[in-house]
């Protein structure tokens, strides 16, 4: 091997390095928000509107849902597909358990309590 060939090969290692060390970096879960959630309360339309709720259980104009007692925000993971996503809102209405979720994009959606796995407040390893 040439010394330009040593030389090209060590470039390209140390760009491989870089590109892998920033789809690490991507890869860890961010803190979890300090706003932006509901807990202790029923979500009412306001707060979806405000971006603190992702959905507001509303049956005939009257607030259906009840608070979930679990830890919110908290990380957890999508059961299909394995997305990670924070959990920002916990409720059960009409006998539905649901939770609204925030994936690590920002993209919102309400899931089954049985569509997702609760991972706690503490930052999970990547």
């Amino acid at each position: 091997m040439t010394r330009a060939s040593i030389k090209w090969v060590a470039q390209l290692l140390a760009c491989v390095g870089i590109v892998m060390s920033t789809a690490a970096a991507a890869a860890e879960w961010p803190p979890l928000p300090t706003q932006g959630f509901i807990k202790g309360r029923a979500a009412q339309q306001d707060d979806v509107v405000k971006g603190n709720a992702v959905f507001a259980a509303v049956a005939n104009g009257v607030v259906v849902g009840k608070p979930i007692p679990i830890a919110i925000p908290q990380y957890a993971q999508l059961r299909a597909g394995h997305d990670r996503v924070i959990v920002v809102q916990a409720e059960v209405a009409n006998g539905l358990r649901v939770y609204g979720v925030r994936r690590l994009d920002g993209k919102s959606s309400v899931v089954a309590e049985t569509d997702v796995e609760l991972l706690g407040t503490t930052r999970p390893p990547k």
